[in-house]
């Protein structure tokens, strides 16, 4: 069995136009609170929570809904179209308000943003494994982070190249640009992926699918056994601890960035970039580690580089170069724990319920994100800027002692003929 590598390319469009506008508005949303709105550390975090808590309601929601929707252009392609159109509209208008220093036009129109992205971000992920035979999920996963980090290096790139060195700069063409990515991303996957259709060919192939990943033996409706239950519970709290950690220093470290190190402008986005450009080179060999040890091991070796990272962070108490290789090892670990932990939920899940336990997967790891940017911003404001990194050291540790309670979900796949076969997933 051969993964569709074109098919998938054309899917990850969805999830390349998601990462490019979070990637925008963890970067730049933050800085307008602050330099635009004189906001201290502790509301701009609460404010930064405000998608998380919505996620934490829409994420599963919309993601138990679509499973559940039928049109005649499949499940999920009518959420992401209607999501992405209201989402561009109503983003172009949070530059206009920072420009304008118009608090309740610039909250109005955030508010409307990331309500239009969370109808449309668990069924735009559960594309990915309605449209890929269960063995290879978790190699189309591989795939799909690689166009997510496509939008994220697109972001920054055009963060570091626009944002001027000044106090108020004008962000209105950094939002049109990654506005236009997000439409132009999603008309090629309306054009090159014909959901309806394709979801038909796959289901009439799933008896042999079942068999090949021992999905037969599992009862398709009723309670997880209670083994595989303890072990998603355990998953689950480990991407809460994860995304804690994580979620804290992308957030952060813009204002980090200046007010420790004292960089100016899209300066702060060449260690972002690096770490995407780190994860992207690191897909394969992570899968050749996968392949000979083993997907939870080699998450938790994922952690291990985090944590030493977020470790070596902190000892940098002016700006060097060489923060970019710390970085670099921060976008390694990251993907290492990204392409794994994903279709482990998946490969737990029912069938038929793949958009549900998507919603499960995005709501701890924003329930992390609601957390995380108030705990961690009240500590930057009350204590100091160099809480970031060892906050991160300790939830990144947190995560490794749930995630080695996790007993299901993991395979030793054997050896495969090509490189990225190396991502797939077997129960």
């Amino acid at each position: 069995m051969r993964l569709n590598y074109k098919r998938t390319f054309f899917i990850g469009f969805a999830f390349l136009s998601i990462s490019a506008f979070w990637q925008l508005y963890d970067s730049l949303v933050p800085l307008m609170l602050k330099n635009t709105f004189g906001l201290g550390e502790t509301i701009t975090g609460s404010i930064m929570a405000i998608d998380n808590i919505l996620a934490l309601f829409l994420l599963p929601l919309f993601g138990a809904f679509s499973d559940k929707v039928d049109t005649r252009f499949g499940k999920r392609t009518p959420f992401i179209v209607i999501g992405t159109f209201f989402a561009v509209v109503f983003m172009m208008l949070i530059p206009r308000a920072d420009q304008a220093s118009n608090f309740l036009l610039f909250f109005i129109s955030l508010g409307l943003t990331l309500l239009a992205m969370g109808t449309y971000r668990s069924p735009a992920v559960a594309l990915m494994p309605d449209l890929t035979p269960k063995p290879l999920r978790s190699k189309a996963n591989a795939v799909i982070n690689l166009m997510g980090a496509v939008g994220y290096i697109f972001a920054l790139a055009i963060i570091k190249l626009l944002v001027k060195k000044e106090d108020n700069p004008d962000y209105t063409l950094v939002f049109a640009l990654v506005a236009l990515l997000m439409v132009v991303a999603v008309v090629i996957l309306i054009i090159t992926i014909r959901e309806k259709k394709l979801a038909a060919e796959l289901a009439e192939q799933d008896p042999a699918e079942e068999a090949a990943t021992g999905q037969e033996q599992r009862a398709k409706t009723g309670p997880l056994p209670a083994d595989v239950r303890k072990s998603l519970l355990f998953l689950l709290a480990s991407i809460f601890l994860w995304f804690t950690a994580y979620n804290a220093v992308t957030t952060a470290y813009s204002r980090y960035a200046g007010e420790v190190w004292g960089l100016k402008g899209g300066d702060f986005a060449d260690s972002l970039m690096v770490a995407g450009a780190a994860a992207i080179v690191s897909y394969i060999p992570i899968g050749m580690i996968a392949s000979a040890i083993g997907r939870k091991k080699t998450i938790v070796i994922g952690i291990l580089m985090m944590s030493a990272s977020y470790l070596c962070g902190f000892l940098f108490a002016q700006y060097s170069p060489w923060i970019n290789v710390v970085f670099a090892f921060t976008g390694i670990g990251w993907s290492a724990i990204n392409v794994n932990s994903y279709p482990m939920v998946v490969e737990m899940s029912r069938s038929g319920d793949v958009g549900k336990y998507t919603g499960y997967y995005y709501t701890f790891s924003m329930a992390a994100q609601v957390f995380t940017p108030i705990f961690s911003g009240f500590l930057l404001e009350n204590i100091s800027y160099r809480t970031l990194f060892p906050y991160a050291v300790v939830f990144s540790l947190l995560s490794l002692c749930t995630m080695i309670m996790v007993k299901h979900g993991d395979s030793r796949p054997p050896r495969r003929k090509s490189r990225l076969e190396h991502f797939d997933v077997e129960d």
